[in-house]
């Protein structure tokens, strides 16, 4: 079997592999097993041919990346939480704002947390990668109106528990 060109893949790795192992670490709950899915999500890919997936790749690599987590899930039968990002360490003026600011987004970031799976994917999909309606509807098999209904729905909650919490009112 004859192996398609990858000398494209390393740019492509340089761009996607934070946002996948992020995206991988939300659906699995583990960072490890995370970078396992998008090691062989990279490895599907080094074997296709560009051509295949020119126009879509950041669909094609989420599509895969969602894929391969569940099956992780599936064969693991267990999920477990995690932490988005630890708090990096800050200093100077703004070190108290920066600080506030980390806080509030943890406590947005644990309502998100209690919000349906479902509605939980299609915001990480949207805000964290920067997806369109319509890429995220290929990548979890919605259909755009669901992915628009899902967010809109996902949004409101979040707005509505951020407003019943006086020390997250401020976020603007």
């Amino acid at each position: 079997m004859k192996r398609s060109d990858s000398s494209w893949v390393p740019a492509v790795l340089a761009e996607y592999e934070k946002p996948l192992t992020r995206y991988a670490a939300h659906i699995t709950g583990d960072v490890e097993r995370a970078r396992d899915v998008v090691q062989d999500t990279f490895l599907k890919l080094c074997i296709q041919k560009p051509a295949h997936i020119r126009g879509h790749l950041a669909q094609w690599l989420y599509t895969v990346c969602r894929n391969r987590a569940l099956d992780v899930l599936r064969k693991e039968r267990r999920m477990t939480a995690i932490s988005d990002a630890p708090l990096q360490a800050r200093s100077g003026p703004g070190f108290s704002s920066a600080l506030e600011q980390e806080e509030q987004l943890e406590e947005v970031l644990k309502i998100l947390a209690t919000l349906p799976a479902n509605q939980q994917e299609v915001l990480r999909l949207k805000f964290q990668s920067d997806m369109s309606y319509q890429e995220i509807s290929q990548i979890t098999s919605f259909t755009v109106g669901n992915v628009g209904f899902l967010i809109h729905t996902g949004l409101k909650t979040i707005r509505e528990r951020v407003q019943n919490q006086p020390a997250l009112r401020r976020v603007k």
